[in-house]
């Protein structure tokens, strides 16, 4: 790629442009957290130590998408079901009209 005309002359009128600065990089907190992770790494500790109650907290929400989809399984019936538990249910309404009499 062919580098533009104005590189080349001296022209101190024009102004020459300069690479931006990340602010992210920059940050004091950014530097030592990388530094902090680059140091892990060298001793072979996993960065992914999470606090006790980040922990919690997904286990309770894995616990909780779990039981709903219990549930939904379990309010997802077939056909073939509902038709056993009403034989079911008239079969339980005979017994117990036979122990009344």
């Amino acid at each position: 790629m062919a580098e533009p005309d104005y590189i080349e002359d001296d022209n101190p009128e024009l102004i020459r442009p300069q690479k931006l600065i990340n602010p992210v990089k920059t940050s004091r907190n950014h530097q030592d957290l990388h530094r902090e992770l680059l140091m892990n790494q060298k001793r072979g500790l996993a960065p992914q130590n999470k606090p006790e109650l980040q922990k919690v907290m997904e286990k309770r929400k894995r616990d909780q998408v779990i039981k709903q989809k219990e549930e939904e399984a379990q309010k997802k019936k077939s056909d073939l079901e509902i038709e056993l538990l009403k034989r079911q249910q008239k079969l339980e309404q005979l017994e117990l009209e036979k122990q009344k009499l």
